[in-house]
Parts: C-alpha cells; sequence; structure tokens
C-alpha cells in the first residue's frame, strides 16, 4: 500500500444548491476560492462544474475558462473538469477543447440515476443518465486532441469492465485513473466488498492504474475509510456531501472543512496526502499520451 494518497475535492457540483448550504460556491471566483481552501487543506486536485451566476449548470466554455484562470491565480492545484450532465454529447465538450484542463471527467456507462425518499415513498428524481460507447468514444477523441487526461467514472461493475475496447482503439493509454461511484441508486451499493471488487477489477484490467473513492452523501466517510485502508485515493467535496459526520448532524462551512477531516483520517493510519507535484506524478499527468 502506497504511503501517499491522492486528495481531491468536488466543489459544488451540479446539484447541489444554497438552500441546502449556504457555502456552495456558484461564480467562477467563489469556486475558485472553494479550490483555495480546498488546496490549503491538503487537497491536490479539484473536480468542477460549472455553474451560472445564479447556481444553474453551465458548459459555456468561457466560463470553465474564468474558473481555471481564477483558480490559478490563487493556488498550483490540478483542475478537472466536468463533462457529465443531459443532453447530446457534442454540447458537453467544448470547455474541454478550449481550456485544456489537466484532466476531465469521463462517465463510463448509462444507468438509471435516481434518489428515492422513504420518507416521502416516492423518487426525489429520476432519469436515465445516457453514455454510449459512441459518446465515450467521440469524447475520449476530443480529450486526446486536447492533451487531457481522462478520468473514468465508473458507478458500477460494468462500467469499469468496459475500458478494453477503448484501449484497444488507442483512445485510453495506460495507466489510466479511475474513480468509483458509490452509493447512488441505479449503481453499486457503497460497501467496502463492492469497492474492493471494483479496485481489483480495475487493476486486473490496467496494471498500475490509480483509483479513488467517490462516496455519495451520508456514505462519503465510510466510503474514505475503506478507501485509505485498501491503498486508493480519496474524494471529498460540496458535490457529494455537506456534513462533517455520518449522521447528518455538522455541516461543513467550506470545502476545506471536509478536505481538513479527510487528511486527518489519512494520517491517523500512517498515509500522507500527496502534494500537487506529486499526484501529477502518481497520475502520470505529464504523459498523457
Amino acid at each position: 500500500m502506497s504511503d501517499k494518497v491522492i486528495v481531491t475535492c468536488a466543489l459544488t457540483g451540479v446539484l447541489a444548491t444554497r438552500e441546502q448550504c449556504p457555502w456552495v460556491p456558484y461564480t467562477p471566483s467563489e469556486i475558485a476560492d472553494e479550490a483555495k481552501r480546498a488546496y490549503d487543506a491538503g487537497a491536490s486536485g479539484v473536480p468542477i462544474h460549472a455553474r451560472t451566476d445564479e447556481g444553474g449548470p453551465t458548459f459555456e466554455p468561457a466560463v470553465y475558462q474564468a474558473i481555471k484562470d481564477e483558480t490559478a491565480r490563487r493556488c498550483p492545484i490540478i483542475i478537472n473538469f466536468s463533462t457529465g450532465g443531459a443532453g447530446p454529447m457534442t454540447e458537453r465538450v467544448a470547455h474541454i477543447a478550449q481550456s485544456k484542463p489537466d484532466i476531465g471527467a469521463l462517465n463510463m456507462g448509462s444507468m438509471n440515476y435516481a434518489k428515492y425518499s422513504p420518507r416521502r415513498k416516492e423518487f426525489v428524481f429520476d432519469f436515465v443518465f445516457e453514455n454510449p460507447f459512441r459518446d465515450i468514444s467521440f469524447l475520449l477523441g476530443v480529450m486526446k486532441e486536447a492533451g487531457v487526461k481522462p478520468e473514468l467514472e465508473c458507478f458500477d461493475i460494468g462500467h469499469t469492465n468496459s475500458i478494453g475496447p477503448l484501449v484497444d482503439k488507442g483512445l485510453l493509454k495506460l495507466p489510466l485513473t479511475f474513480s468509483f461511484i458509490m452509493g447512488v441508486l441505479g449503481g453499486v451499493r457503497a460497501t467496502t466488498e463492492n469497492l474492493a471488487m471494483q479496485a481489483r477489477e480495475a487493476q486486473a484490467l490496467a496494471p498500475g492504474s490509480q483509483w479513488e473513492v467517490i462516496g455519495i452523501s451520508h456514505e462519503q466517510w465510510k466510503m474514505v475509510s475503506a478507501a485509505l485502508t485498501l491503498g486508493g485515493n480519496v474524494r471529498v467535496g460540496l458535490e457529494d456531501n455537506f456534513y462533517l459526520d455520518a449522521y447528518g448532524k455538522e455541516m461543513a462551512k467550506s470545502n476545506g472543512d471536509l478536505v481538513a477531516k479527510a487528511v486527518r483520517m489519512a494520517r491517523d493510519i500512517g498515509r500522507e496526502p500527496a502534494t500537487v507535484e506529486e499526484a501529477r506524478k502518481m497520475l502520470s499527468l505529464d504523459s498523457v499520451w
């Protein structure tokens, strides 16, 4: 097990609102301020969804460029831009080609994507998250042309097992970077056993690759603990979870608060957060293609 762990922080997401958590950032300046707080607390990378100033989702390239520029003025953290969402893939990639972040998130398969309220006995939201191979291949081509490292977001074991043809076509170059999202209804359950299975499959298919866990909502700290023990990397942040405890009682007041807890957990078991320079080497960012 490596004694270095890459801690990343998803700053804003696409669904979280200030009505739910007052500290969710919207504007490029606010997002960059949160990136600096995460960096100061020990994060080496920040996955980012752009927002309008009113908080809605946007794929406007100028907004992503402003986020990148504002963040770079504050700290040297690794920048990861999202491509996930609804609508044609061709409308979700211009910001990758133009702003050329270090990393681009890539959803590795289609799935039911839902949230269920046991109290209300109904689905809060319920839709099909479509990511066919033609869209995945198209986006990988854009990333390859731009020199952007793909982050393979896998919500289930089938997503992880989909890399073979993409490597064979030359659209992916080993070593790879996997993110295992745990706890989304429609995807894999958030358990240590399932995370270990995902990690084993990734290493069998792509030896030497890096992986991280993304635990959703109250599952976050359980999955951070599991990933740290299994030798993986971890992601926290207001995109995924607002709370510093597993019971939803103590709300974080910044992304930095969440990173600081993850860093403490890592150090408690003898793992040290990777610096930005160390994380770049671990993720092979200087030799993407």
